[in-house]
């Protein structure tokens, strides 16, 4: 509480003097209601939500799905920031090297190949399949993952590599 000191001497000199009052605010009960509004803030408010992503896992039941050859990009993410790239599903394939640069590099790939596909198929049928060599850098997945969404590629999968696409870093 707020309280106020009238003590005043009593010397006469003469002089008139303006009696000097002291004030004193006592800030406890401000002090208790500052920390009421925070403890109340701080129990309704929501906490951020975490953001993740959707994992849509492959059917378990029948025959798995087959995909077209011409609709297939396969993307091999190697050692060394090494990216190796080749169209459809062929045992003896035409390999091609790339890497993660803005300019020719795996960007312009998807975008080429999700043109070719929307003109053939008129639908956004384009299936990247993402495998990872064991030597391979995290950091180089979660760009090329980052890259189907820049795209807006809504096919993709990280498959297991082959000891064949393995071998494709070593030529």
């Amino acid at each position: 509480m707020a309280e106020m000191n009238n003590t005043s001497n009593n010397r006469h000199d003469g002089k008139r003097r303006s009696i000097k009052k002291s004030t004193r605010v006592d800030m406890t009960p401000m002090v208790d209601l500052g920390f009421l509004l925070i403890t109340f803030f701080m129990l309704t408010t929501t906490m951020a939500q975490p953001k993740t992503l959707n994992l849509l896992m492959p059917r378990t039941d029948g025959e798995p799905m087959k995909l077209g050859e011409s609709k297939a990009l396969n993307v091999i993410l190697g050692p060394n920031n090494q990216v190796a790239w080749y169209e459809g599903m062929d045992t003896d394939p035409q390999i091609h090297h790339t890497s993660f640069a803005n300019k020719n590099g795996i960007r312009d790939i998807l975008i080429s190949k999700k043109a070719a596909v929307m003109e053939k198929f008129h639908s956004n049928d384009l299936m990247v399949l993402i495998k990872a060599d064991k030597t391979a850098n995290y950091k180089n997945l979660v760009d090329i993952m980052d890259e189907m969404l820049i795209n807006k590629i809504d096919r993709y999968a990280v498959t297991d590599i082959t000891p064949q696409e393995t071998a494709y870093f070593n030529k």
